[in-house]
């Protein structure tokens, strides 16, 4: 590798250094700190002139703030004569706001794309979008890892017995079936309807076998764990033997993990495309590092290499 400049926002400082030590590279140093009026102030300390730059942000709360730090961050090196700068965001913010889907209400994730586009950014490394067509919503390149490999050898060393992966509705039967398909195990589906004319969708039965079985969900994220919760108590009252979920992104917000700890799930699995506080580890999560598969997608674009068997795609 030659040319390349790796640098840290500040919630990402852990993530990165993972990064780094992958690639046996030093972290570049910034400077990054806030004034008394509350203005972001960001200074690269060492040159990135005619540099392979890459800036790596977490978005964890308070995501705002994360942004307008990445946007100075990427400021500081286009004005430093950065010969191509590469944002590397391990969990894209607003992916939940992806469509236009309610009257008067805005598509905020393409407008995270248009933000970086215009700040200088030339190229994103993401991870399990929400939803993939926010790939589309970039006129740059826009490369869009999985952790799908990484939960799947994860649970295949458990060595489970009497696998059944369950699909937690409809729209993430297609997600499950790829699993089961992995497996080599059936596939379940939660039927959820919706309650007289309200938009809640209730939980009403399970269409497969799940009785005396292990069963796996999956999702590329968990945020509040509601979905994931109701799924597990369904899954109980119909006599699965063990539960456990994987999750690409362990957002993880409110009453998530109250709900969790209490919750019929034996183990939940994420990685830490977001920083997990202290007070959330909790011994029914256990985190999995995803640093290195991003740390191999950064050595691949320096070096021209190309990218395809990290990706996911449908076969």
């Amino acid at each position: 590798m030659k040319d390349i400049k790796i640098f840290a926002c500040n919630s990402a400082e852990e993530f990165t250094k993972e990064i780094c030590d992958c690639l046996n590279l030093p972290l570049g140093e910034k400077d990054s700190f806030k004034f008394q009026n509350d203005n972001n102030f960001v200074q690269l300390k060492e040159t990135v002139r005619d540099q392979d730059v890459f800036i790596v942000q977490t978005t964890m709360p308070p995501v705002n703030e994360r942004i307008m730090e990445l946007l100075i961050t990427v400021e500081a090196a286009r004005r430093a004569s950065a010969r191509r700068i590469t944002v590397v965001l391990p969990y894209f913010m607003y992916s939940r706001s992806d469509k236009k889907d309610q009257p008067r209400i805005p598509v905020t994730a393409k407008l995270m794309a248009k933000l970086l586009e215009a700040a200088g950014v030339d190229r994103v490394i993401t991870c399990d979008l929400h939803n993939p067509a926010i790939q589309a919503y970039f006129d740059i390149a826009c490369d869009r890892l999985t952790a799908k490999h990484l939960l799947e050898r994860y649970f295949k060393e458990k060595n489970l017995s009497d696998i059944v992966v369950v699909a937690t509705d409809a729209g993430s039967s297609k997600k499950a079936y790829k699993y089961s398909h992995y497996f080599e195990c059936p596939l379940a589906l939660i039927d959820k309807r919706r309650d007289s004319n309200n938009d809640n969708a209730v939980a009403t039965g399970i269409i497969g076998d799940i009785k005396g079985k292990t069963a796996l969900i999956f999702d590329d994220e968990v945020s509040t764990a509601g979905t994931l919760i109701e799924a597990a108590s369904i899954l109980k009252a119909h006599g699965a033997k063990e539960i456990y979920a994987g999750a690409t992104h362990g957002v993880l917000v409110g009453p998530a993990i109250e709900r969790i700890k209490n919750s019929d799930i034996k183990e939940l699995v994420v990685t830490n495309t977001i920083p997990l506080e202290p007070e959330k580890r909790i011994d029914k999560i256990k985190v999995v590092s995803i640093a290195p598969l991003f740390a191999e997608a950064i050595r691949r674009i320096n070096e021209g290499e190309p990218m395809g068997d990290l990706f996911e795609y449908d076969k």
